[in-house]
């Protein structure tokens, strides 16, 4: 029996405990700790693991000795783009959202979780997958196949323009 799960909404909660996890280990420097967001973020995330046919989903593992809290998480999307050589109908899978609980970190959660959603991303015809992977990270997504490219990206922040 796997322990890998998918999410439910009422998971949402510790889901975004689990992102802020990630998020303070990770990117928003200044920001760590802040969850003020949870509370309007968390009916959408509620709706969104509600929705099983939808373009997003998490997988889970349950921690081993708090019951009700998440031990891992892993929550990615599938989008459609136009297509192009390799993807002609533009099915890309974006995993954004990867996370494990300091406690149980090193018990393969992570690995299990990802491959749970490697397998829905294949379901949904996704040709390719993209993620940001932290350099700790790398060797986990590198050993499922993934490689760096080169990265262009920009962002425009408009809740600050």
């Amino acid at each position: 029996m796997s322990l890998v799960r998918r999410a439910v909404p009422k998971d949402a909660a510790e889901v975004l405990r689990l992102r802020q996890v990630m998020i303070d280990a990770m990117f928003e420097k200044g920001a760590e700790g802040d969850t003020a967001w949870h509370a309007e973020s968390l009916p959408t995330v509620r709706a969104r693991l509600a929705d099983g046919d939808g373009d997003f989903v998490a997988y889970v593992v349950d921690h081993p000795s708090r019951p009700g809290a998440l031990a891992a998480l892993v929550a990615g999307t599938v989008e459609y783009r136009i297509g192009r050589a390799g993807n002609p109908r533009g099915r890309v899978g974006h995993v954004f959202s990867v996370a494990t609980d300091p406690d149980a970190r090193r018990r393969g959660y992570a690995r299990a979780c990802m491959e749970s959603l490697l397998d829905w991303f294949r379901e949904r015809g996704a040709c390719q997958v993209d993620l940001n992977a932290s350099a700790e990270a790398e060797p986990l997504y590198a050993s499922l196949g993934f490689v760096r490219k080169p990265d262009p990206s920009m962002r425009l922040d408009l809740a600050a323009t």
